[in-house]
């Protein structure tokens, strides 16, 4: 039996007669071996990351609500970024921005670029992190050591000079300001949906609250928007910080609300509302003065048995607040927020009395603690 040769396809005569008709076409080569070969390297990260604990943390004037923090700081690059990170990067390898050889830069104020220096150097591509100059030491020595490169500017000019840096290379603004909320898969495999899994042997399944701060935003808008998917009672609360655009942009309805001054409280704070930030999915914000987020670190970092960081501190004492409330009101129930990074990355600034006293803040962090403690550690009557 034999089979007869297909007709010849004349694809210059199809050409033709496209031309003919004022069909013009334009192709963009891909990298499917790079994009292949990306996508198992990051898929292997997320395979290898165990998902990070859930601890449970009792407050002595808040005894019959629990209190769980979820510890970010687990993950290889020490913080809640490394998420964020992997989101991006994915996100960008699929999109075809992320290309073999092509630099990639981003704004951040330290932690989200230490882990994009890591997925950076997994994927062998050059990495630039523009940092305000008053970035944590540490924070500037991680992204080092992860073979990136740091470039320490006024704050006011962060943006202007990641995406003047990333043209003068050639390369790609990663921009984790604006691209955080879309980036994030909010409907599965999220910190959100990982919180829910964890408490669900709790003695209160699903959490009252859940709290977090407001970096890029983007946390916030993926818990927000999974919670209100699966149809849960479950309220976002947002706690912002002294320097920051983000409260007065909620409270006022205003995406455009501005601040001058730059966060001290590193991580959490913006001096514009952020494009990631979705105010329609939070409930209520909490702004709290930068000496309250300190001495709330200092507060956690004890009842953790090992130092946290300031933006912690932050979500610590806005946590605590909801938990109160809600036994002033003879509720039970559960609040849950995050662990942000681990103390160690903030020896020379927030957990360094010198640091505090430079800035001003050594008297009122110390009046802020004694407050706060009373508040907290007493035993409920």
């Amino acid at each position: 039996m034999t089979t007869a040769n297909p007709p010849h396809q004349d694809t210059s005569s199809h050409a033709s007669a496209a031309e003919r008709l004022g069909i013009v076409t334009a192709e963009r080569p891909i990298d499917r071996d790079f994009v292949a070969r990306a996508l198992g390297v990051l898929d292997r990260d997320r395979r290898r990351c165990p998902e990070t604990p859930l601890l449970a943390l009792h407050l002595p004037a808040a005894p019959l609500i629990d209190l769980y923090m979820k510890d970010e700081s687990a993950h290889p690059t020490g913080s809640l970024k490394h998420r964020l990170a992997r989101s991006l990067f994915t996100s960008g390898v699929v999109a075809g921005v992320i290309r073999e050889g092509r630099p990639l830069v981003e704004a951040s104020s330290g932690s989200t670029a230490v882990s994009e220096a890591y997925f950076a150097r997994l994927l062998d591509l050059p990495f630039h992190a523009v940092m305000p100059a008053s970035t944590a030491p540490a924070k500037i020595r991680a992204i080092a050591a992860q073979g990136g490169q740091c470039h320490l500017v006024a704050p006011h000019r962060l943006y202007d000079e990641a995406r003047d840096l990333a043209d003068a290379l050639g390369g790609v603004y990663l921009d984790q300001f604006t691209n955080a909320a879309p980036a994030t898969d909010w409907r599965c495999d999220n910190i959100g949906s990982a919180i829910l899994t964890q408490m669900a042997g709790e003695p209160h399944v699903v959490p009252d609250w859940i709290v977090v701060g407001a970096g890029t935003g983007g946390t916030a808008a993926t818990i927000g928007r999974h919670c209100r998917h699966r149809g849960l009672p479950t309220r976002l609360c947002v706690a912002d910080v002294e320097h920051s655009a983000f409260f007065a942009g909620y409270r006022d309805g205003d995406p455009a609300a501005r601040c001058t001054q730059p966060s001290r409280i590193e991580g959490v704070g913006r001096p514009r509302v952020e494009p990631s930030f979705l105010p329609g999915t939070i409930d209520r914000m909490m702004k709290l003065p930068d000496a309250v987020s300190i001495a709330g670190m200092r507060i956690a970092s004890e009842l953790l048995g090992r130092p946290v960081g300031p933006s912690t501190g932050t979500n610590f004492v806005a946590t605590a607040m909801l938990a109160l409330e809600m036994t002033a009101a003879e509720q039970v129930g559960s609040v849950a927020t995050l662990i942000c990074d681990h103390g160690a990355r903030y020896a020379d600034c927030h957990h360094d009395r010198r640091w505090l006293a430079q800035q001003g803040l050594a008297e009122s962090v110390d009046a802020a603690e004694m407050s706060l403690r009373h508040m907290f550690l007493k035993d409920a009557e």
